[in-house]
């Protein structure tokens, strides 16, 4: 599907961005691989470990919606990656996060369609459900924007989808690094914002191999949700730290103890496949799109339960403290 094509990635230079990249290359022969990102630093150094022939670095920032659509022109697929992540730091820079957030998603919305680009898949949280913090507001606006995306697009033909998924095992965002700056510091404890938090636990290559499969299976305008286990923090912590005593340091700054990933006011939107969930558009799209219900490549669901929701603090699957010291191994890779 990528062979011959053009990929832009926004914020391309992160964590998702890099695995995406060596991913791609190694799958595929695309035509050219377009790293958008702000920052000149972390792109002379991914140009290091990336300078094929197809590779391009664009310096630029997704508030500034001219350098997008510059760098967007003869583009066919777009993963839109760049954020303000850190849940602290936005409740107390709130307009920056909205600016990049918000703002930069109506950058690479009305760019892609000016464009012709053929499909853009945006990247989501799972704070994005039911938020009680401004990052998981502002990715909830978000996510909106690139779902009612679909309705504008007019002759252009372009599509939008929505991948939403939990935290990211060894990301720069994740707790592991953490836990072992501190180990590797000489701890004498494990800190806990709440030793009752959950988190639902993803691979950095197993979120990179979901969105390309979300490219093949999009009609435009679905929110999509891997089926992924659940982790407790208290686990995580004693299986990095066997043996420390886990201390309780209370919740940050719109920090919740579980996360959620499908609503349970969106249950009635929700369609369960074997890998997988998809939240189909409340709105309707003035192009018909088909049934949910059966994907781009044939896959079936079946709707949920009313009421159903997807909570890492019910999910059934929880991984054990050696299933999670494997996937911390894993995220190394």
């Amino acid at each position: 599907m990528f062979d011959n094509k053009a990929i832009l990635i926004t914020g391309g230079t992160g964590s998702f961005g890099k695995k995406y990249v060596k991913t791609l290359l190694e799958a595929y022969k695309p035509s050219r691989l377009v790293i958008f990102s702000r920052d000149e630093l972390k792109q002379s150094e991914m140009q290091r470990q990336f300078s094929e022939p197809c590779m391009r670095y664009f310096i630029g920032d997704v508030r500034d919606k001219e350098r997008v659509r510059q760098a967007m022109r003869g583009i066919d697929f777009v993963i839109h990656a760049a954020a303000l992540k850190q849940v602290p730091a936005a409740e107390y820079n709130p307009m920056e996060c909205i600016k990049t957030n918000i703002h930069g998603a109506e950058s690479v919305i009305l760019a892609a369609i000016e464009n012709k680009v053929e499909k853009v898949i945006a990247l989501s949280t799972d704070k994005a459900a039911n938020p009680i913090n401004l990052y998981g507001a502002t990715k909830l606006a978000s996510d909106k924007l690139f779902v009612a995306a679909n309705n504008m697009t007019g002759r252009a033909k372009t599509r939008f989808a929505v991948v939403r998924y939990g935290n990211v095992v060894g990301s720069r965002g994740s707790v592991v690094p953490y836990f072992n700056m501190i180990l590797n510091e000489g701890t004498d404890h494990m800190p806990l914002t709440d030793k009752r938090m959950t988190r639902f636990w993803i691979t950095l290559q197993e979120g990179v191999d979901f969105v390309l499969k979300g490219f093949t299976r999009m009609r435009g305008g679905e929110i999509f949700v891997p089926r992924i286990p659940s982790v407790r923090i208290a686990d995580l912590a004693s299986a990095m730290g066997p043996g420390l005593p886990l201390k309780d340091i209370g919740i940050r700054p719109g920090e919740k103890i579980h996360e959620v990933m499908c609503p349970s006011d969106d249950s009635h939107l929700t369609i369960e496949f074997e890998d997988h969930f998809v939240i189909s558009p409340a709105i309707t799209f003035q192009e018909d799109v088909g049934d949910y219900k059966e994907n781009a490549i044939g896959e079936r669901g079946q709707p949920v339960a009313s009421g159903f929701e997807y909570n890492s603090g019910s999910n059934p699957q929880f991984l054990t403290e050696a299933e999670i010291l494997h996937y911390n191994t894993m995220a190394e890779l």
